[in-house]
């Protein structure tokens, strides 16, 4: 079933992330396609601040690959950007199964450039500005 939700301003963006949390439910592995500009990194702020992670922590992990934040209650929230992947085996260098496989959130930027390293289960999400200025997200589910 196809999903959508759609982001008005960067004003909507903390209900526009809580929905979205509400209804990925138990998807622990997140992929956002997008193109450059759309917002990927400005969303993944989003969702890491409703889920207790101090804003200003979150950065855009262009050079390191992967971050490490914690949420509210401790958990270990892992945000991707692979952008600068040329070969997916830069990917398997950084330990990537061990962090897809520790059942905690993976958010990932770029995973177009590691496509096939991703598992079955991994819920791709496409982000597109709308005519208006506004965000289309939206997902199969």
């Amino acid at each position: 079933m196809k999903k959508e939700i759609v982001i008005a301003g960067l004003e909507d963006l903390e209900r526009a992330a809580k929905e979205f949390l509400e209804a990925i439910g138990g998807n622990t592995l997140i992929a956002f396609y997008a193109p450059m500009g759309a917002g990927k990194t400005t969303f993944t702020t989003a969702l890491c601040k409703a889920l207790g992670v101090q804003e200003d922590a979150v950065s855009s992990p262009t050079f390191a690959i992967v971050n490490e934040y914690r949420g509210g209650l401790g958990q270990p929230i892992f945000h991707f950007d692979f952008y600068r992947i040329e070969n997916p085996s830069e990917a398997l260098d950084i330990g990537l199964y061990d962090y897809l496989d520790s059942g905690y959130l993976c958010l990932m930027e770029w995973p177009e450039n590691i496509e096939g390293l991703l598992p079955e289960e991994t819920l791709k999400v496409s982000i597109s500005v709308q005519p208006d200025g506004s965000r289309l997200v939206s997902w199969e589910d």
